[in-house]
């Protein structure tokens, strides 16, 4: 019963003031059962709640209790506590406080751990586990979530997001783990012992370096790189100086930084969240860029893992791209620049997410290119990454997902906005130079590739309730799956979380993707449909993608489309 922890978390409160106040937070029995009916469910993303008094929360019980579980896990791989852990954090509230409540207990448990100085993205994160060859990383983030969130997400030691099976096992070493019987140790005396490590710039040099080679024309970014205005906004978080610094280093000078959202703030005072995909998050960047006479955008969100991109239109206004948008810009930049200089792989392998854009196979046909589908989740392009690398069969050149992440290279493992901005500047600057725009380079590619047209829609249903409605939601689509949408049949379902396809016809088969909770609709002459939860928050989400002879057809599709199955998700929510 919740009643009974909540009891119990009670009384620990009376000698932890901090608990204390938090547990007076939660003012009624609505409040106190949110917090204490379940506990946050640990994945291949770590953890992710509202920080708090409760199991169901974020706070120094919870991170303690899973350090734990991956400081036992660790310790049952040979060797791996000697090559330890290495920790970063990012603006959000307690974000500071919860890494150094991981590392103490990483070192109480005998796991060395490497701690990041000051914030740190993701990326670097996924970058430092390699370079310094760790066993495993944290990161405390919420990634985009609002301010009220938290996170921890565990990486492995390729640089990845643990596998299910990792997290299957480190959750069973946390369930072991009483929130209250953790051992810890005082920060000082761990410094002391040199069992932790403050880390920073020697790090960030080695980052930086390796993201500068990733570059396709560097003398021309070099040469004309001060003739484009930039315009960046950190929302608060931790890109502000890695990517100002990546991008000074390249050539890109006249960069204009958003002032009132350049200091970290876990509060996010001037957004309702920290999100680059929603436009909110760009008006004051488009208002600076309006006047200082900047051709682009840029934002990321609070761990720099996620770029959003806003481009000067013709007629002066600016047009924020889409995540698919911006992963098909980078996909042909760098497919196109590669084989103008000749330097194609004949094995180039890119991947995306299922539920992005399909202009990305069309760009990948005209080079010859390999593409890969993958389930939603970095982790899936991660795998990718460590697959060619380790066999040969292909030579990566670029992953992306329709949620505003994108990676080159492969020296990290997960989303990269700050590689992301200097090959977005890089391109503009090189385009420049060929008399176009990236509005112009955009408008190329529809007309050469197809018209291409995607949509992504969320239905947030919060607290324990929402959850429900939204695995009713999932088990009605199982049940009973739609014949038609938006006028056209329905020519195959696909259900990824038992690997099944169900043709029109009546033939079943494989979805050939590792399984994952969510249904794609298959219908005529390109246009899909799939409907999945939220792997880190409480939503349900619609992608729709369809393709057409002009931009009117394909939107007037895409949009019939869309009607159609927020009508049919209306009657089940």
């Amino acid at each position: 019963m919740w009643k009974d922890e909540y009891d119990r978390w009670m009384a620990q409160a009376h000698s932890d003031a901090e608990l204390m106040e938090d547990m007076e937070e939660l003012t009624d029995d609505t409040m106190r059962e949110e917090s204490f009916y379940t506990e946050l469910e640990f994945g291949t993303a770590g953890l992710r709640g509202v920080i708090g008094a409760g199991t169901n929360r974020m706070n120094k019980y919870v991170v303690r209790r899973a350090t734990a579980g991956l400081a036992q896990y660790l310790l049952g791989i040979e060797g791996a506590a000697q090559r330890g852990v290495a920790i970063a954090y990012d603006s959000r509230n307690r974000s500071s406080s919860f890494a150094k409540e991981a590392a103490c207990t990483l070192c109480a448990y005998g796991v060395r751990c490497y701690l990041f100085r000051t914030l740190h993205s993701v990326p670097q994160l996924s970058f430092t586990v390699r370079h310094l060859n760790c066993a495993a990383g944290i990161v405390i983030t919420a990634s985009h979530n609002p301010p009220a969130y938290n996170g921890y997400k565990v990486y492995q030691a390729d640089g990845g997001q643990c596998t299910p099976d990792q997290a299957a096992e480190i959750l069973r070493h946390i369930r072991s783990v009483d929130y209250f019987d953790v051992k810890t140790m005082p920060y000082y005396d761990a410094l002391s012992e040199d069992v932790l490590t403050t880390i920073g710039d020697e790090i960030d040099e080695r980052y930086f370096a390796a993201t500068q080679s990733l570059l396709l024309h560097p003398e021309c970014v070099r040469e004309h790189g001060c003739d484009t205005a930039v315009v960046y906004t950190p929302l608060h978080g931790s890109g502000y100086v890695p990517v100002t610094q990546m991008l000074s280093r390249i050539g890109i000078t006249d960069i204009s930084v958003v002032r009132e959202q350049a200091a970290p703030d876990g509060n996010f005072p001037t957004v309702k969240a920290p999100n680059p995909e929603d436009p909110d998050a760009f008006t004051l960047a488009i208002e600076l860029a309006d006047r200082v006479g900047a051709e682009i955008c840029l934002a990321t969100d609070p761990d720099a893992d996620r770029l959003g991109v806003a481009i000067r239109r013709p007629n002066g206004r600016f047009m924020l791209l889409t995540g698919n948008q911006t992963g098909a810009l980078l996909c042909h930049y760098i497919l196109s620049s590669l084989a103008e200089m000749g330097k194609l792989p004949k094995n180039g392998l890119v991947v995306k997410s299922f539920v992005s854009t399909a202009m990305a196979d069309a760009i990948c046909r005209h080079y010859g290119v390999t593409i890969k589908d993958v389930p939603a989740g970095f982790r899936f392009i991660s795998e990718w990454i460590e697959h060619a690398s380790t066999t040969g069969e292909y030579t990566f050149l670029f992953g992306f997902e329709e949620s505003y992440g994108s990676l080159a290279g492969g020296f990290a493992r997960d989303k990269d906005a700050i590689c992301a901005s200097c090959l977005v500047c890089e391109a503009a600057v090189w385009y420049k130079t060929q008399g176009k725009t990236l509005y112009d380079v955009l408008k190329e590619m529809y007309e050469l590739y197809g018209f291409y047209s995607e949509k992504v829609e969320s239905r947030s249903l919060s607290g324990k309730e929402g959850m429900e409605r939204i695995a009713s939601a999932m088990a009605a689509l199982r049940s009973a799956p739609p014949k038609e949408l938006g006028g056209l049949p329905v020519v195959a379902a696909e259900d990824f979380l038992c690997d099944r396809r169900i043709c029109a016809d009546g033939t079943e088969g494989t979805t050939g993707l590792p399984k994952s909770n969510a249904i794609r609709y298959i219908l005529p002459d390109g246009a899909w449909v799939v409907i999945r939860p939220s792997g880190t928050e409480p939503k349900l989400k619609l992608y729709v993608g369809s393709v057409g002879d002009s931009a009117e057809t394909s939107t007037t599709q895409l949009n019939c489309i869309v009607s159609s199955v927020n009508t049919l998700l209306d009657s089940m929510i």
